[in-house]
């Protein structure tokens, strides 16, 4: 063990180096040559001053469900942030301090006796902060726009070691480029994000057989035209493994799963979130009787079990794309290739619904302020062995192709799946400005490895 300031640096080998590289992601380890976990801001500037010394590239991660979207960490420190202090709400300005390393489920919880809630993901164990900063499409993001956009300071330590407190008065240009900028910045120890009221939600998901896939799509593509901004809903086409944590029923073939929220700000709301809930379920519930249905009525608590993500470490290979308006013909081609009798590997095919607030650009966020897609397409395969990796690569290929009339050629930085797939979600020019307010607080490149792909003009 090498002795930084005061925190240990550890190496390959040491029980603290497994500890801090470990990754949600198992298809992609990471392998930095040296590793700390940093508990304190003063054990984030004392892993920063020993990469400086050492000209070592620094790396930053916090939970590791993105490593598959980061580039190899051959050579690098990384430093994995778990700082403490805990969630601090300030309801009266309806804000939340969060602590890099802080999972959704601390803040979701910490918000709810204030009657409050916040932008946060479809896992409950995912980290608040490169979400945030990555954008952040939630099940709310129609009604309140990305997460990116909710952040009121960022907290970070730059390339010199210095610790900075940004917001939009104390370096704008900073606080627009963290905010969907693609990282390279520094290490961000916290950050101040907006939360908003919620009495009640209605939240669920519904599984239904799919010999019914066409009726169940085709009518929740024709809701989603003009749903309200109150309803977010993913629908999934999803081949379940075969395991005690899954009904039989579920995993007996390929199913069709509707899952979401309706939002109910105030107790004078509930009536008419109930009644938008209807407007989506009730059709969908005529094509036929779901084989479970978990749509209720509940606290915002709730949210963090609609998808039903997994909360330990799996293995994962998968895809994404932002897609135009299907129509008719996009929705028949979806399920062509990974409807029943697709041979689709996948065990989720999801279209995730955008629009609304999520859509629409905000004077006053970042430079990823929305979404100019209406759907989300994810993919997810879970590999057993290298045969099954590639026929899910393959497979991925495949339904690429037949979406590629619909794809934007965008992405949202949260839904990638790999470093490798295309993605961008900055315009040239965008790029640009960024650029240009790395150089101005990493002009060494220290945090260069950390940015993502095609986020920068100069990798």
């Amino acid at each position: 063990m090498t002795m930084v300031g005061e925190r240990d640096i550890s190496l390959p080998g040491d029980p603290a180096f497994e500890a801090a590289t470990r990754v949600f992601n198992l298809s992609a380890p990471v392998r930095p040559a040296a590793a700390v976990t940093a508990r304190t801001v003063g054990q984030v500037q004392a892993a920063v001053r020993h990469a400086c010394v050492g000209n070592l590239p620094v790396r930053v991660h916090t939970t590791g469900h993105a490593s598959a979207t980061a580039y190899p960490m051959d050579g690098a420190l990384l430093i994995r942030t778990e700082l403490g202090g805990g969630v601090h709400v300030d309801a009266d300005r309806r804000i939340a301090r969060v602590p890099a390393g802080t999972c959704w489920a601390a803040v979701v919880e910490a918000a709810a006796p204030h009657g409050l809630a916040a932008p946060h993901g479809s896992s409950p164990t995912v980290g608040v902060i490169g979400y945030v900063l990555r954008g952040g499409m939630s099940f709310y993001s129609r009604q309140v726009g990305l997460a990116s956009n909710g952040v009121r300071a960022i907290e970070l330590v730059t390339a010199d070691g210095q610790a900075r407190r940004v917001d939009a008065s104390s370096d704008p240009q900073l606080f627009w480029a963290l905010r969907g900028g693609g990282g390279g910045f520094g290490v961000v120890t916290a950050i101040e994000i907006d939360l908003f009221p919620v009495a009640e939600v209605v939240t669920g998901a519904a599984f239904w057989p799919a010999t019914h896939a066409a009726e169940l799509v085709g009518a929740w593509r024709r809701w989603t035209e003009d749903a309200p901004r109150e309803a977010a809903t993913s629908l999934r086409v999803m081949n379940l493994p075969k395991i005690p944590e899954i009904p039989p029923f579920l995993s007996a073939g390929p199913v069709v799963c509707v899952a979401g929220v309706v939002l109910s700000a105030t107790p004078e709301d509930v009536a008419t979130a109930l009644r938008q809930a209807d407007d989506l379920l009730g059709p969908l519930r005529s094509v036929a009787e779901p084989l479970l249905d978990t749509w209720q009525l509940t606290t915002p608590t709730a949210v963090l079990e609609t998808h039903m993500d997994p909360t330990e470490p799996v293995t994962l290979i998968g895809d994404h794309m932002l897609l135009r308006e299907l129509g008719d013909e996009g929705i028949a081609e979806f399920l062509r290739v990974v409807g029943e009798g697709s041979g689709s590997p996948l065990v989720a095919a999801e279209l995730r619904q955008l629009g609304g607030a999520a859509s629409l650009p905000d004077p006053a966020g970042g430079v990823l302020d929305h979404l100019d897609a209406r759907y989300a397409y994810m993919a997810a395969g879970l590999p057993d062995d290298p045969a099954t990796a590639a026929a899910i690569r393959r497979h991925c290929a495949t339904v690429r192709a037949a979406l590629g009339p619909w794809d934007t050629g965008r992405t949202a930085p949260t839904f990638v799946e790999s470093v490798e797939q295309p993605q961008g979600h900055l315009s040239s020019d965008q790029v640009s400005v960024v650029d240009r307010v790395r150089a101005r607080v990493d002009p060494w490149g220290l945090f260069q490895g950390d940015i993502a792909p095609n986020a920068s003009a100069l990798l």
